[in-house]
This record gives C-alpha cells, sequence and structure tokens, in this order.
C-alpha cells in the first residue's frame, strides 16, 4: 500500500492536480483493478463506513449502493422472495448471502444505482461479482475478493472496472479536516454509536417496537449518518426502499424518500411484473420504462405510441385508483430522520406509504404536533436524541 495515490483529476476534468494521500502511515487501500477517480474514492470511504456499521448492528452481511456521496439503497443480506427476485432482475442468479444483500441495495432504486459505486462488508464472492458484472457499475470497495470473484469484475468495462480492496482493521484518526475556500475545517469524526439503546424513548400511544422494527429503525439511522443532509430514509425488511438526500426542507425528503418507496412497492403490482417487454430491451431501458409507466406522464406515452419502442403489445393502463389500492397494502415500513420533523405533515405523507414505525431526534417546538399525527395513525415513534447531518 501507498502513501498518497494521484487520481486524473478532482471532481471536475478541471479540477487539477488531484490525488488521496495520507499525513501518517500509508493508505488502508489498494487498487486491484482500474483506476478510481476523486467521486469514485469518496463514494468508496463513505459507503465502506456505512456497510462496516450495517454489519456491526445488525450481525449480517451488508451491501450499499452510491451516487455521489448519498447511498441509492443500503441492505443486509437476507433471502430475496420470488417477486423481490424478479423486481431486482436477478430471478435467474444464484445469491450468496453477500449477493443477497447487494441485490436488495440496488434494488432499492434502480435508476439511482445506474452507474454506482458498490460496498459490501464482508468478502466479494463469485455470486456478487457475476451479479456486478452484469450490471452498469463504476466500481467497488471491499475487505477482500475471492481469485473467482477477482477474475470476473476484470473482465468488466473492457477490464477497466474499479475494484478496491480495504484493510477492515483500519482505524482512522478521531480528528477529521476539510478545506473549503482555502480554509481549513475541523471536528471529531462522528463516532457514535447507533444501537437499540437509542430507540427506548417512545413517545407515543404506541409503544409497540418489534424486533424487525428495531433492526430496520438501526437501518435507517446508519444509512442516514452516511446520507447528505436533510435526509430521510424508509426502510422495509432489512433494505432502503426510499431515501430522500441532500433536500433544504424535511418534507421535500420525506416526499422524495417516499415516492422513491412507492415506486419499491408498485413495481411488485402484477399488473408490472407482466409488463410485455421486447426480449431485447436491457435492464436500465426496463427500468427507465417501468419508472414511466408507474408516472402521471404514461397516457401521453400512449398516445404518442412511444410504447412500442419497447413492449410487444399495448400494456394496459395502471390506473390512479388502482395504484393508490395497491399502495394501501404496503404496511409495516419503518423511517428514520437525521433531524427533527418540524411538522405533522412530514408523518401524514409517510403513513400514506405504509410507515408505522419512527425513529427521529425530536427537539422541534411543535413535536407535540408531530407526537399527535403519530397517534392519529398509531404510529409508533421514538426520539433518539441524536442529529446525524452529514456533509
Amino acid at each position: 500500500m501507498a502513501r498518497e495515490l494521484e487520481l486524473k483529476y478532482g471532481c471536475n476534468p478541471n479540477q487539477k492536480p488531484a490525488r488521496i494521500s495520507m499525513q501518517d502511515g500509508e493508505l488502508p487501500v489498494e487498487v486491484l483493478n482500474g483506476k478510481p477517480g476523486y467521486i469514485n474514492f469518496l463514494d468508496a470511504f463513505n459507503s465502506w463506513q456505512l456497510v462496516r456499521e450495517l454489519k456491526a448492528a445488525t450481525g449480517l452481511p451488508s451491501a450499499a449502493s452510491f451516487k455521489h456521496v448519498s447511498p441509492a439503497g443500503a441492505a443486509v443480506g437476507l433471502p430475496l422472495s420470488p417477486v423481490e427476485k424478479r423486481i431486482c432482475f436477478v430471478e435467474d442468479l444464484k445469491l450468496s448471502p453477500i449477493a443477497s444483500a447487494y441485490a436488495r441495495a440496488r434494488g432499492a432504486d434502480r435508476m439511482s444505482s445506474y452507474g454506482d459505486w458498490a460496498a459490501l462488508s464482508d468478502i466479494c464472492d463469485a455470486e456478487t461479482a457475476t451479479l456486478l458484472a452484469r450490471e452498469v457499475s463504476d466500481g467497488i470497495i471491499a475487505p477482500g475478493y475471492t481469485d473467482e470473484a477477482l477474475k470476473i469484475l476484470k473482465t468488466k468495462r473492457k477490464g477497466g472496472y474499479n475494484v478496491v480492496k480495504i484493510d477492515p482493521d483500519y482505524v482512522p484518526a478521531s480528528i477529521e479536516r476539510k478545506d473549503v475556500y482555502g480554509i481549513t475545517f475541523e471536528q471529531g469524526r462522528n463516532e457514535i454509536r447507533l444501537d437499540e439503546s437509542l430507540l427506548g424513548n417512545l413517545i407515543t400511544k404506541n409503544k409497540d417496537l418489534p424486533k424487525q422494527a428495531k433492526r430496520d429503525l438501526l437501518i435507517a439511522l446508519i444509512t442516514l449518518k452516511y446520507t447528505q443532509s436533510n435526509s430521510v430514509c424508509y426502510v422495509k425488511d432489512g433494505q432502503a426502499i426510499g431515501i430522500g438526500a441532500g433536500q433544504q426542507s424535511r418534507i421535500h425528503c420525506t416526499r422524495l424518500a417516499g415516492n422513491k418507496a412507492d415506486i419499491w412497492w408498485l413495481r411488485q403490482n402484477p399488473k408490472v411484473l407482466s409488463l410485455p417487454f421486447k426480449a431485447d430491451i436491457r435492464r436500465p431501458d426496463r427500468d427507465n420504462t417501468i419508472d414511466v409507466y408507474l408516472s402521471d406522464d404514461y397516457m401521453d406515452v400512449l398516445a404518442d405510441g412511444i410504447w412500442e419502442n419497447f413492449f410487444t403489445e399495448k400494456p394496459e393502463v395502471f390506473t390512479r385508483e388502482e395504484k393508490r389500492a395497491w399502495l394501501n397494502r404496503l404496511t409495516g415500513v419503518s423511517l428514520g430522520s437525521d433531524a427533527f420533523f418540524p411538522f405533522g405533515d412530514n408523518i401524514e405523507r409517510a403513513h400514506r406509504s405504509g410507515v408505522q414505525y419512527i425513529a427521529q431526534p425530536g427537539g422541534s417546538i411543535r413535536d407535540d404536533n408531530v407526537i399527535d399525527t403519530c397517534d392519529k395513525y398509531g404510529i409508533a415513534m421514538a426520539f433518539t436524541g441524536v442529529r446525524l447531518f452529514h456533509h
């Protein structure tokens, strides 16, 4: 391992020179293939921290799909149902626990995961490499790779796929620094431990927080710790299903993440699963087409005859009423927020996407309104007292 690594350029091609380096000691990473760039490494180091903490908190293999320094998805390695395999396009693959974690992470928001950076808490095996090899992805970080997995990954992107190995025992300095406009910022690293002890202060009438909900709330909070703020995260069955990152208002986070959670659930409707795609349609084009099919613009697409580019026959319309009826079946969703909810409108929106459990710091002057709105829908909410801003 080296003490510094020169990069092609920074965030943009005009930003030169660029490098990553260590003041003391050697870099804890080794580039096994490709030539990762500045943004690649930002994604790699943030995503590695996320999956490392998910594994520590849940005891399960964990994976993340990152884009532009925020997760598009994060998940633990639970088995996928037949329907989940179909919406993740992995029904034909053998999935190990770590491959299941990545399939879930990428399947949360497949459009945002296009060209992602993948992160694994465990050694990358051949099953995960096979899955990655057929998706559009920029690179991967993991604590190690089997020989077969590395061989598979080196064939991707004409041999240029970025493969980074990180030392799992590396411990960063407790003080972190960065320069902005020639001025150095310094702060203690956010080393707060996120565990079930944070979920004990249930301030709603409903104080029932099942084990599965506790796990999902921890997944939400840990995901938020590495998501650009403001941010909100919806989680169900061990995977993030909607992440709203980098919004200036809390309600826009909640809407953005809720809309993504809705699409994840709507993709499981029989009408979507049976869409008559042409045989040669690529997975990314299927993702884009499904997104249009589920949007309010679909009637215009039908009228313009664009459907003929993708389908063998005109698909049946999925009406707004049918969508709402299907969304009403979504339940058991957990929601985390990196800062307090200032108004009850966030809870109203969360309820529409099946949220039954919430963890947030609390501390708004309108906490009573937020609590009352939770009680209106029987939602259990914990005040963690911990803010998780990340910039």
